[in-house]
């Protein structure tokens, strides 16, 4: 397995300097790629317009970004993603979610919590197909258009989307139409049982994933969990012990992935739990703790 290391970012303040300072030190360190979640109530940026600027400024890092497909336009959503591949000489990652399931999140997505899902369904194959220069129309809850052929095209042939989450329909999703799972605050034991329904879902409908395509996004706290994060955590997975799903430390984060691994996951989003004083010094710490896992 090909082993890759991706960090993942929210805030970063309000300048563009503090998104290329981070571009350059994640290259220089030897990072595989930058993530940029898409959070629309959060403080953070827009990830198509913040990934542009990160393939303009440098030449090399992968743009990750974890993207709401409900509510968009198919359309419009493909072309704009197909240009950012193009733009960026085919250096796009994409993970398609269906958004933070906790208010204001969830409402200012624009479609029902009930229906996101069968959004997804419907939406996924248009976006392939729309990706492979077919000729799409459309008549159905995600919309209703004409027969049209997107260009420019990708440039990555096919441009490959992944999805995420853990719910039993995810599951299901992922194996039906993605080409890789990048589920995030989990245990080894749960992907591991994950992949199988994946797997299973994939067969069915005559697929199958990659096996280097199943990763883990993780958030780690930068030393031991206190009181109040812990409580956080345990509202966001109930049931779960938060020490489970959040390693302390980026030594206790490289003990997680070392876990992940032996169970065949080898694609990996790190990212800390809340903004550090100094990127760099952060990245400084984090490629010493697990940048030699790559390979």
């Amino acid at each position: 397995m090909k082993v890759r290391i991706g960090v993942g970012t929210g805030a970063l303040g309000g300048g563009p300097e503090d998104l290329a300072g981070l571009v350059d030190d994640l290259d220089d360190l030897g990072f595989d790629s930058l993530w940029m979640p898409e959070v629309l109530t959060a403080p953070t940026p827009d990830p198509l317009a913040a990934l542009a600027f990160a393939a303009a400024h440098n030449p090399r890092l992968k743009l990750g970004t974890t993207m709401l497909l409900p509510g968009r336009n198919v359309v419009r959503v493909a072309k704009q993603l197909a240009t950012l591949d193009r733009l960026s000489a085919g250096r796009l990652l994409v993970t398609f979610v269906p958004g933070l399931p906790r208010s204001p999140e969830s409402e200012a997505v624009g479609v029902a919590a009930g229906v996101k899902g069968a959004w997804m369904d419907e939406a996924l194959p248009l976006v392939r197909r729309l990706w492979a220069g077919e000729p799409v129309g459309h008549e159905g809850e995600v919309g209703t258009f004409a027969p049209v052929t997107l260009s420019p095209l990708p440039v990555q042939d096919p441009l490959e989307f992944w999805t995420g989450g853990m719910a039993p329909s995810a599951l299901v999703r992922c194996g039906r139409f993605a080409d890789g799972w990048l589920p995030s605050s989990c245990t080894p034991a749960e992907v591991a049982a994950g992949r199988v329904v994946i797997d299973e879902a994939a067969s069915a409908a005559g697929r199958e994933i990659s096996r280097e395509h199943f990763g883990v996004s993780l958030a780690y706290a930068p030393g031991p969990l206190d009181e109040k994060l812990t409580a956080a955590l345990g509202r966001a997975r109930k049931g779960v012990d938060p020490a489970a799903v959040v390693p302390a430390g980026v030594d206790g984060l490289r003990a997680f992935l070392e876990a992940f691994l032996e169970v065949g996951f080898s694609k990996f989003v790190v990212r800390p739990i809340a903004a550090p004083a100094s990127w760099r010094a952060e990245l400084e710490d984090l490629a010493a703790a697990v940048g030699d896992l790559q390979t």
